[in-house]
């Protein structure tokens, strides 16, 4: 994992990076590493890894909106914090799906309980699930999967780029997919939330329109409830 820091200001960098090596202290892990930036044009320029970005809205030269824009072009799945003192900028950031925003001055506490939520995220994009199948076995990276559909005597695993016939039972996946973006919605479906595109009272669809699920109507209000929390989670 490598965390980014991008801030004119020295002071707000040299901040975020103490707080930072104090959260890992704090739960006993290991830190990863830390890059700062002074513009968003340095940390454009970089070509490292980019997992979890920190980025101050107000910037000389190219701006936080335009630089986290062109930062979720180039990876989707990356976690941006705005940090900022101008409310005002929130709403364009909403735009390309920023994580969470951090007000200036930080709050320690709140970059905490914030920065747990991001790791945990971060974690369930980045897990690896085995599908065994009759042909092999294959990694797969859990946010890649759309669904996996119990279909006649069949186990599908969709995922945005191939189908396997998993030899597990649906009851194996219910166990093995048990991250927050995962929920079953008919005994034949367990679905990721990342992927949904539109729902309705009966049906599930993913990926613009390409995959559909079923949903029955005894769970339409807990599956509501569940995904309108979960998309709160990574807005």
């Amino acid at each position: 994992m490598r965390i980014l820091i991008c801030d004119d200001d020295a002071m707000i960098r040299e901040q975020m990076a103490k707080y930072l090596h104090e959260y890992f202290d704090k739960h006993e892990l290991k830190c990863p590493e830390l890059a700062l930036f002074n513009s968003g044009e340095a940390l454009l320029a970089d070509s490292g890894q980019k997992d979890i970005v920190f980025l101050d809205i107000e910037m000389p030269g190219l701006s936080g909106i335009s630089t986290g824009s062109e930062l979720k072009k180039r990876n989707q799945n990356i976690i941006i914090f705005i940090i900022t003192s101008y409310i005002e900028y929130l709403d364009e950031a909403m735009r390309f799906r920023v994580f969470r925003y951090l007000n200036k001055p930080i709050d320690k506490q709140r970059l905490f309980r914030n920065l747990k939520d991001a790791l945990s995220l971060y974690y369930s994009y980045t897990d690896k699930i085995p599908v065994e199948t009759k042909q092999g076995v294959y990694s797969v990276s859990a946010s890649d999967i759309v669904c996996v559909e119990a279909c006649s005597r069949k186990v599908i695993v969709h995922t945005v780029s191939s189908d396997y016939d998993s030899i597990h039972p649906m009851q194996y996946w219910m166990q093995k997919l048990s991250m927050k973006c995962f929920i079953q919605t008919h005994r034949s479906f367990i679905v990721n939330m990342e992927h949904i595109t539109a729902f309705d009272h009966t049906l599930i669809h993913f990926c613009n329109c390409q995959f559909k699920a079923y949903l029955t109507r005894r769970k339409y209000s807990q599956f509501k409830e569940a995904y309108l929390l979960y998309l709160e989670s990574v807005q």
